[in-house]
């Protein structure tokens, strides 16, 4: 079945598309034009010729494709974007156990929400036809923070994180860009305001003194997750205690007193994830981190990266 593309049906295949994509979970949904990223091309250059990317070799690649969606997907007409919260309130018990970021408690996020986008691909291509289309969750050559905000689902804040006002910033992106034009979205103004929290809260200085630049070569996240190579010791007193990511500057952003639990069975943590104690982790076996972190996005690091990451706080 071919697609027609009358303006009444744009219209119709847009609310189509918000709805289902609401039952599937997702909280917020935007839709952006699929055009090539001029101004933030240059910023992406600029944050490369800085080396702020560290070790990550991997964003100099396919430049071209980061920031023009249609040559991810031909004829790509509309860039869907979505939120999928993942905020808990309850933390691990033991202050004084290696701190792990809420978003990796629960299953792998890259698996959860990437099977409910291909649900969603596959209602549109059922009820409207032939689109081709793409799916994304934090993988290939995606500015999903730029496409985030040029869809209205929030600001980039000084963090450099998306903020939503509603919701603050503590959910997943996804994306699905596609050949199906629909209705688009107006971005909203920055609400950051003159605050300044995240910055000062930030223990390895890694955002600028002016915010809006993340210098990821400092990031906790990137020096306990990214990072392969032995974390520099100048970093030791700078950890915070953080053994797996970091949400520093998520947790003192004033826009995260909206945020709300989220009900995705697939997020909540093994049940001795939080109990466990400081000790506990220093004793961390193979055995048990195989177990606790079964489908984890912790795996990532393997074993031998995370008791790597809990010496370094010692």
């Amino acid at each position: 079945m071919l697609v027609h593309f009358e303006v009444n049906s744009t219209e119709r295949y847009t609310s189509l598309i918000r709805e289902e994509a609401h039952r599937l979970g997702f909280e917020f949904v935007g839709f952006a034009r699929a055009e090539r990223l001029d101004q933030e091309a240059k910023r992406l250059e600029e944050w490369l010729s800085r080396g702020a990317h560290g070790r990550m070799s991997y964003m100099e690649n396919h430049f071209d494709m980061r920031v023009d969606p249609r040559l991810l997907v031909p004829e790509a007409k509309t860039v869907i974007c979505l939120t999928f919260n993942y905020f808990r309130e309850k933390k691990q018990t033991d202050p004084e156990a290696p701190k792990l970021a809420s978003y990796a408690y629960g299953q792998d996020y890259h698996f959860v929400v990437k099977d409910r986008l291909k649900s969603l691909l596959a209602f549109m291509q059922q009820e409207i036809g032939e689109v081709n289309g793409r799916c994304f969750v934090d993988s290939a050559p995606v500015m999903e923070r730029d496409w985030a905000r040029k869809a209205g689902l929030g600001w980039n804040g000084r963090n450099t994180l998306t903020i939503n006002p509603r919701r603050g910033s503590y959910f997943f992106l996804a994306e699905i860009i596609c050949d199906l034009p629909l209705l688009y979205d107006d971005p909203i103004r920055d609400h950051c305001g003159t605050c300044r929290k995240c910055v000062d809260a930030c223990p390895t200085e890694a955002i600028s003194q002016e915010g809006y630049f993340l210098d990821a070569s400092k990031c906790i996240s990137y020096l306990t997750i990214e990072l392969r190579d032995e974390i520099p010791s100048g970093f030791k007193e700078q950890m915070a205690g953080w053994m797996f990511g970091c949400d520093i500057c998520q947790d003192v952003c004033p826009w995260n007193r909206f945020s709300k639990p989220h009900d995705t069975e697939e997020f909540e943590p093994h049940p001795d994830l939080l109990q466990m104690s400081k000790q506990d982790w220093q004793e961390l076996t193979e055995e048990v981190f195989g177990l606790v972190f079964k489908k984890s996005a912790v795996k990532r690091v393997k074993y031998g990266g995370l008791k790597r990451n809990i010496a370094f706080l010692e």
